[in-house]
């Protein structure tokens, strides 16, 4: 650990994909910390709290909170989170060496972080359910489907034993969460072989099975 970094402390949820990255993250790289689990759903969310809301306006997951320079700092959103820990701990790394390949391993953590994991989000599906009066699982499947589907094929030309030839990277973090997702809304897996496969890669790792979902503190079964 960076000797000007102390105190972390992770802010999430045990079936949020975005607390599932960092968490994959953090133990790619072997960082100490604390889990804070922030549960989104009882009594209507403890992310809406006041107190959680001071920390975090956006009252989401992940929060990333920890003391350096004698000041308490916070870090949200999991792409800003993943970053800010390959600057402090840089091995073993999350993006290539190679400019092009850090490029297009931003590009698949794009793809769904801004294109598909934001359709399926809680907020999201409560507002399709609510205010809508749609079908929310629905709605989600359709753009899983449609993501993943594009994911695999931007993957595919540079694709070896992970996402982005034959190291984990953070195309890799973001890959997995977005999988268990798509089993929760019943998608057909079976054209996505080349994504199945690097999941079943990553699966094989100590920090991709400490992090899974279920085998957090705050899962419930």
């Amino acid at each position: 650990m960076s000797a000007a970094v102390k105190g972390l402390a992770l802010y999430g949820y045990w079936r949020s994909s975005c607390s599932w990255r960092v968490r994959i993250a953090l133990a790619h790289k072997g960082v100490e910390h604390a889990y804070r689990p922030v549960n989104l759903v009882r009594d209507g969310g403890e992310q809406l709290r006041d107190e959680y809301r001071a920390k975090n306006p956006m009252a989401q997951v992940p929060l990333l909170e920890f003391e350096q320079d004698g000041a308490v700092r916070r870090v949200s959103q999991s792409v800003a989170i993943i970053e800010l820990l390959e600057d402090l701990f840089p091995a073993p790394p999350l993006l290539p060496a190679d400019p092009y390949l850090r490029a297009r391993a931003r590009q698949l953590v794009e793809m769904i972080n801004s294109g598909t994991q934001p359709m399926q989000n809680t907020a999201t599906l409560k507002y399709v359910r609510d205010e809508l009066g749609g079908d929310e699982k629905a709605f989600g499947r359709r753009f899983i489907t449609s993501g993943l589907a594009a994911f695999q094929a931007a993957a595919s030309e540079l694709a070896g034993r992970f996402c982005v030839g034959d190291q984990v990277t953070v195309a890799d973090v973001f890959l997995v969460p977005q999988l268990y997702n798509a089993r929760r809304y019943e998608v057909d897996l079976a054209p996505l072989s080349i994504l199945t496969r690097i999941e079943a890669a990553c699966m094989e790792l100590p920090a991709f099975q400490a992090a899974h979902a279920d085998r957090q503190v705050d899962a419930v079964a």
